[in-house]
């Protein structure tokens, strides 16, 4: 008989400290999934704009990408749970302020400022909207006039900031709560949370839409208040992995780190351009209201079944044995995620365009863990922040700049043509990353990825870049 351990799928939530983490961290992202559902819904009822959507994602990315460096420093020099515990706060502070915007502002009389930020936002909106004018016959089919448009942009922009410090420091927390032999299936179950939270955040925002947009902030802040709560719970006494004062050698570390360390580069590039072009998620109150005819409860459902995917695809990966060939694994993926995204835009079938999506989100799944548990095995814990925060950027920028390019092309041509222009854009992309970095393929075991022949060129770093 072999003497090699079973394979544990449960082996990191055997941690206390990790459980209340992830219990806090689940829902802290209904919340956020909550918020993203309501406030593009809202934007979208008050507008009528495809440009509002694309501003929206712009808005939020703006601030992060700006920050994320300095953020992820501070995260390496400071207590990540202190940090953590403030950006929960802080969520909570402007999830009220939403709340009460949302609340009283039928009763604002226009002032000036509102009204000059909602006249550059209407000259954007004039100058993009081109298929809207052609097909209604003129610019009044959307509108830039409530005074609270601006006013949740703001809050928007704020939120952005905060997460500049939130996502290096949660990213980064995890793995100093667990050993290292079990951080690939913490990866898994974190992946795994975070769709169940996307599956839930939508679907519950979507539905309680119709108590009122303050309600749904309202319960938004009930779970940053929670998280908040348990983190109080979590024993962590990890001291800081350094005291490098911050500069721009320091500042520029992870972005060298991740630049010399080929196969995450490779790995986060495909990420960052493939759902750049390929997302439709931002585009999804467009094709609710105006494609499939399905309101507010049809899109909480259209924006939870790309993480049903993902949950269902993260489950089976946690009970099955880790993957010997990811790379190959991660390429295939990544195309299926582009084909699906052309079948979305073709479709105006609600469950037709419903399974697509369904099938982004369990091919994204594949990319997720793989991403995840290279950066966090292959990156030295002093780094940690940084690497985090990089990774985020590119993240960010797939997801929030994609939104406004999805925006901005669905503004010029048509919701249909930008989503399936996108997902045929994804397909090159992997054909691209297979040209220019052809080791993704030769990418094995996830479990031990610096385990390759002599010669190998998976990883061009220096094992004293990498941390071993």
């Amino acid at each position: 008989m072999s003497d090699k351990p079973k394979h544990d799928p449960y082996a990191a939530l055997r941690h206390p400290a990790y459980r209340f983490y992830v219990t806090g961290s689940f829902v802290s992202l209904i919340g956020d999934q909550m918020l993203a559902t309501v406030a593009g819904f809202q934007l979208y009822s008050l507008t009528h704009s495809a440009t509002a959507l694309g501003l929206w994602g712009l808005i939020w990315a703006f601030p992060f990408l700006i920050l994320a460096l300095p953020g992820g420093h501070l995260v390496d020099r400071h207590n990540r749970k202190h940090i953590l515990m403030i950006a929960q706060a802080f969520f909570i502070f402007f999830g009220l302020i939403v709340a009460w915007v949302s609340w009283m502002h039928t009763q604002w009389a226009v002032n000036d400022w509102p009204r000059a930020a909602n006249s550059v936002f209407r000259s954007i909106a004039d100058l993009l909207e081109q298929h809207l004018r052609t097909t209604h016959g003129g610019s009044e089919a959307y509108s830039f006039t409530d005074p609270a448009i601006p006013v949740i942009y703001l809050l928007l922009f704020c939120y952005g900031l905060v997460q500049s410090l939130n996502i290096p420091a949660k990213s980064s927390m995890v793995p100093n709560l667990i050993p290292s032999e079990d951080l690939a299936n913490a990866v898994t179950w974190g992946s795994q949370i975070f769709q169940v939270a996307a599956i839930t955040g939508p679907a519950l925002g979507g539905l309680l839409t119709n108590q009122g947009f303050p309600f749904v902030y309202l319960l938004c802040c009930a779970c940053w208040a929670f998280f908040l709560t348990l983190l109080f719970f979590v024993n962590y006494t990890k001291k800081p992995s350094t005291k490098e004062p911050m500069s721009l050698q320091s500042l520029a570390a992870g972005a060298k780190f991740v630049w010399n360390t080929k196969i995450i580069l490779a790995t986060i590039t495909m990420d960052l351009f493939a759902v750049f072009l390929g997302g439709a998620v931002a585009l999804l109150p467009m094709f609710a209201t105006d494609i499939l005819h399905v309101g507010a409860t049809g899109l909480g459902l259209l924006r939870a079944a790309p993480a049903l995917g993902a949950f269902l695809m993260a489950a089976a990966l946690t009970h099955l044995p880790p993957m010997k060939r990811a790379g190959i694994a991660l390429l295939w993926a990544v195309a299926g995620f582009g084909l699906a995204t052309i079948v979305f835009g073709l479709s105006h079938w609600f469950w037709l365009s419903f399974l697509m999506l369904f099938l982004t989100g369990a091919f994204d799944n594949i990319s997720v863990v793989v991403r995840g548990t290279l950066v966090q095995l292959l990156t030295p814990d002093s780094m940690r922040g940084r690497v985090s925060a990089v990774s985020f950027m590119f993240i960010v920028s797939s997801n929030e700049l994609g939104g406004f390019e999805s925006g901005a092309t669905a503004a010029l041509f048509g919701p249909v043509a930008s989503v399936v222009g996108g997902g045929i854009g994804t397909i090159l992309v992997v054909l691209g990353v297979m040209a220019l970095w052809p080791q993704i393929a030769r990418l094995g075991s996830l479990e031990k990825p610096l385990e390759e022949p002599v010669g190998s060129d998976i990883l061009t770093a220096s094992p004293e870049q990498n941390g071993r």
